[in-house]
C-alpha cells in the first residue's frame, strides 16, 4: 500500500469541515487537486472513504473506521518528528465532550478532585447533547465523552472499543418553586392536573423521566407547558413558578439547601443515574492512554463525585 502522509491529513481535514472546497482552503490548494488526492487515497486503501452524493458530504462506514487510523497515524508521526527535532511539547490538552447539565454543573467539581489525585490536567471541554457527543467520539473527534449511562442501551456503544469508568452517582428529583408556607406550589401528591416542564423528544434525560411515568397513572395528570432539551433551562422555567421538572441533584443543590426550590414528590419520584467518562479504545493518543492507566491506580471512591 503506498500512502502519502498529506493524503492523510486531507482526509482529516474533509473529515472535519465536511466540504471539498473548505478543505481545499485549509490545505492551501485547488479544490481540484484536493479532490484527486482524496481519490488517490481511496485507490490506495481500496475502498470508497466518502459519500459524495449528500451536501455536507458524508463519510462511508469504511471511511468512518478508516478516520481513526488516519488520525492516529498523523499524531504519532507530527509527535515522533517533534521529538526527533528536539521539540520541547508541553503536554497536550485532552478534548472532552460532555452533556450540558454535565458541563456546567458537574465538570468543575469533578476535573478539580481528579487533579488533586492525579497533578495538573490540562483540558478542553465542549458542551453538546448526548448524540452528538456519540457521533463526535465514534469518529475520533474528541478525547474523551463525559455522559448519563444508558442502562437501557440505546446509545449503542460496544464496552469493548469504548470503555467507561463509573465517576458519579446522581438522581433526578422532581422539583418545584415553593408556596408561602414552603410547600411545592405543584406537588406530584395533588389530584389536580400539574404543570409540567418536560425534556424534548430526543433529550437523554426526557427517557428516563419516561422510563419512570412510562406505567403509571400520574402521567395522565400532567400537562407539558414547555420543553426544553437542557435541565438548566428548566430550572430556570421552574424557578418562574412556571411548573415542576426533574433535574439533576447536582443541578439544583444549592437552590433546595436555600429553600429557594422544593422536592414536589417523595423519594419514589426519584429517578438514579450513573455518570460516567468513555473513551475510544482504537484512539491511541498518549495524553488518553496515561490518564487511562493513572485512574485504573486510583480508589473507586476517589473517581465518584
Amino acid at each position: 500500500m503506498n500512502l502519502e502522509t498529506k493524503w492523510l491529513e486531507d482526509f482529516v481535514a474533509l473529515a472535519n469541515t465536511r466540504s471539498f472546497s473548505a478543505s481545499a482552503r485549509q490545505r492551501h490548494v485547488t479544490q481540484p487537486a484536493f479532490s484527486r488526492r482524496i481519490r488517490a487515497l481511496e485507490q490506495a486503501v481500496g475502498v470508497t472513504l466518502v459519500d459524495r452524493s449528500t451536501t455536507p458530504i458524508n463519510l462511508t462506514p469504511e471511511g468512518q473506521l478508516f478516520l481513526i487510523t488516519a488520525r492516529n497515524l498523523v499524531e504519532q508521526l507530527n509527535e515522533c518528528l517533534g521529538h526527533l527535532r528536539g521539540v520541547s511539547m508541553a503536554r497536550e490538552a485532552l478534548d472532552i465532550v460532555a452533556a450540558h447539565s454535565l458541563a456546567l454543573s458537574f465538570y468543575p467539581e469533578w476535573i478539580s478532585r481528579l487533579q488533586e489525585g492525579l497533578g495538573e490536567l490540562p483540558t478542553r471541554l465542549v458542551a453538546m447533547n448526548v448524540g452528538e457527543a456519540i457521533h463526535v467520539l465514534r469518529e475520533g473527534n474528541c478525547d474523551l465523552m463525559l455522559a448519563y449511562h444508558d442502562p437501557y442501551a440505546t446509545m449503542q456503544l460496544d464496552a469493548e472499543v469504548f470503555p467507561s469508568f463509573s465517576i458519579g452517582q446522581v438522581k433526578m428529583l422532581p422539583v418545584s418553586l415553593p408556596d408561602p408556607k414552603g410547600k411545592p406550589r405543584f406537588s406530584l401528591e395533588s389530584k389536580d392536573t400539574i404543570p409540567y416542564l418536560s425534556y424534548t423528544q430526543g433529550a437523554f434525560l426526557g427517557r428516563s423521566v419516561r422510563m419512570l411515568l412510562k406505567n403509571d397513572p400520574l402521567r395522565l395528570r400532567l400537562r407539558t407547558v414547555y420543553e426544553t432539551a437542557m435541565a438548566e433551562g428548566l430550572k430556570g422555567m421552574v424557578l418562574q413558578g412556571v411548573g415542576l421538572a426533574w433535574i439533576p441533584d447536582f443541578c439544583v443543590r444549592e437552590e433546595l439547601k436555600s429553600g429557594r426550590l422544593v422536592r414536589a414528590g417523595g423519594e419514589k419520584w426519584d429517578v438514579p443515574l450513573e455518570i460516567r467518562l468513555y473513551r475510544c479504545s482504537l484512539v491511541h493518543k498518549p495524553g488518553v492512554e496515561k490518564l487511562w492507566r493513572q485512574m485504573m491506580k486510583l480508589p473507586r471512591d476517589f473517581l465518584q463525585a
